[in-house]
């Protein structure tokens, strides 16, 4: 079981992890970059500048050479890292799969990843929207401190409204899914930002996009494996 488990979150973490990779290559990275450039004021800009004056030279063609090496190095982290991610989704999906006693099957997959990312993603998003670098946030332990506790109070409320479905659980789910907004997010003292609102909001939308694509994807694929899996085992026996 422990083994079928691994390969199938395995499979389901390479693959998820790399059509997310590069969704995120044309979607969020270079609104990171961008950001990044206001985070730095004119530092960055004078970077740019400087590259651009020196690009019809020797020196530029060494620059460019190490730019274009240090966002291959950025690309590949950033890759490896999310296919980690799915993998971790993918276990965690499966397993709860398995001590739920559900069926497990790529639509029964793709629904509890998307049950995942409304604990996750959707519901945390209410009060913290993703940040890009040089937005106005609060205290990161207050940050990290009331995620968790939306995250687990979302996945709370959603096993007791459709895994349970009686009355008295619905009503505990409704209570158990307002409560961390109805205690709030932190808030920072002062919404000053370097990034312009324009691009704070493109990049909070697509990093949801992104992030649903991840954990439907991974429960999807895992749930097919699993699935073809055992099919395989019956068929051997």
């Amino acid at each position: 079981m422990i083994v079928r488990i691994l390969k199938a979150a395995l499979v389901a973490g390479f693959v998820a992890g790399l059509v997310t990779a590069v969704l995120q290559h044309f979607t969020t990275t270079p609104l990171i970059l961008h950001a990044e450039q206001f985070e730095f004021g004119d530092a960055a800009w004078n970077g740019v500048e400087h590259l651009v004056l020196v690009h019809g030279h020797a020196a530029g063609h060494d620059l460019g050479e190490g730019d274009a090496a240090g966002a291959l190095a950025r690309t590949v982290t950033t890759s490896i890292a999310t296919i980690g991610t799915a993998f971790g989704f993918a276990l965690v999906l499966l397993s709860v799969m398995v001590l739920a006693n559900a069926e497990i099957t790529a639509r029964s997959g793709l629904l509890w990843g998307l049950a995942g990312f409304v604990a996750t993603g959707l519901a945390p998003s209410l009060g913290l929207s993703p940040e890009l670098p040089g937005s106005a946030a609060a205290d990161l332990i207050g940050r990290q401190v009331w995620w968790i506790g939306t995250a687990l109070a979302t996945a709370a409320a959603l096993w007791l409204a459709l895994r349970v479905s009686s009355p008295a659980a619905i009503g505990a789910a409704l209570v158990l899914a307002v409560l961390p907004h109805v205690i709030g997010a932190p808030q920072p003292d002062d919404f000053a930002s370097a990034v312009p609102a324009e691009l704070s909001a493109e990049f909070a939308a697509a990093s949801l996009v992104v992030q649903a694509v991840l954990w439907t994807l991974s429960g999807a694929v895992a749930g097919f494996v699993w699935q073809r899996s055992g099919r395989g085992e019956t068929a051997a026996a």
